[in-house]
């Protein structure tokens, strides 16, 4: 559950390091993502400091979500998306290159890559060693 808790909180601590210092607005999906990341720092975090397991129970949904918008996201970002289902109609482009961290690395498959760690780690936390 740690290593889950880490992944959060380094991918809250990127999204807000490109926005805040980088200056990259955030696109509508990319919001979403959020809405999904950062609550889980908390929850995790929680669940760790009370070793407390049920904390997946609340982090599941959370992560799911952040994970099938993600994914989306990387379709619309890969053009696999038809015009008429991409949501961003004002601010920053979810599809824009301004959504690629060194010019080459898109932030959704970043953030996709993340939820899929978190997913993977709570997955593994559940599982009950047996000697």
């Amino acid at each position: 559950m740690f290593l889950a808790w880490l992944t959060a909180l380094l991918a809250t601590a990127g999204a807000l390091f490109l926005g805040e210092v980088m200056g990259q607005t955030p696109c509508v999906l990319c919001w979403y993502q959020r809405i999904a990341m950062f609550p889980l720092v908390l929850v995790l975090g929680v669940g760790l400091l009370d070793s407390d397991g049920r904390s997946r129970r609340y982090a599941w949904p959370l992560a799911g979500a952040g994970w099938a918008i993600a994914a989306y996201h990387c379709l619309v970002f890969w053009g696999l998306v038809v015009e008429s289902l991409v949501p961003c109609g004002q601010g920053s482009s979810c599809a824009d290159a301004d959504v690629q961290v060194a010019g080459w690395l898109p932030i959704p498959l970043l953030s996709w890559m993340a939820f899929s760690v978190i997913l993977v780690l709570m997955g593994f936390a559940g599982k009950k060693v047996k000697a």
